[in-house]
C-alpha cells in the first residue's frame, strides 16, 4: 500500500496527492492498475465507508490478505517503503 502523496513524490510531483487521485479516477477501464492499493496518508480508504467503491476496494485488499478495519489499513504494517536499491535500480520511469 502507498499513499497518494507517496505516489506523487515518487513520480516527481511533491505536494500533488490530489493530482494522483485525479489521474487514478480518469484511467481508461482498458488499463489495469492496482488502484486499490493507494490510500490516504493515514491509511484510510478515500471513498466514504459503505459506498460501492469502498466495499470494492476493501474486498480487493482482503483478497490480498490486507486487513481493513473501519475503512482503514495500518500503513505501518502494510505500507510500501521502497529501499534505495529499489528506487535506483528496479523502478521503471
Amino acid at each position: 500500500m502507498a499513499s497518494y502523496g507517496k505516489i506523487a513524490d515518487l513520480a516527481g510531483l511533491p505536494g500533488r496527492a490530489r493530482y494522483v487521485g485525479y489521474c487514478l479516477r480518469n484511467v481508461p477501464t482498458s488499463l489495469t492498475l492496482p488502484w486499490h492499493r493507494v490510500l490516504r496518508s493515514n491509511g484510510q480508504i478515500a471513498f466514504q465507508a459503505g459506498t460501492p467503491q469502498a466495499i470494492t476496494q476493501s474486498e480487493l485488499l482482503a483478497d490480498e490478505q490486507v486487513l481493513v478495519q473501519n475503512n482503514r489499513v495500518n500503513l505501518k504494517l502494510y505500507g510500501w517503503e521502497p529501499g534505495l536499491d529499489v528506487l535506483l535500480h528496479k523502478l521503471a520511469f
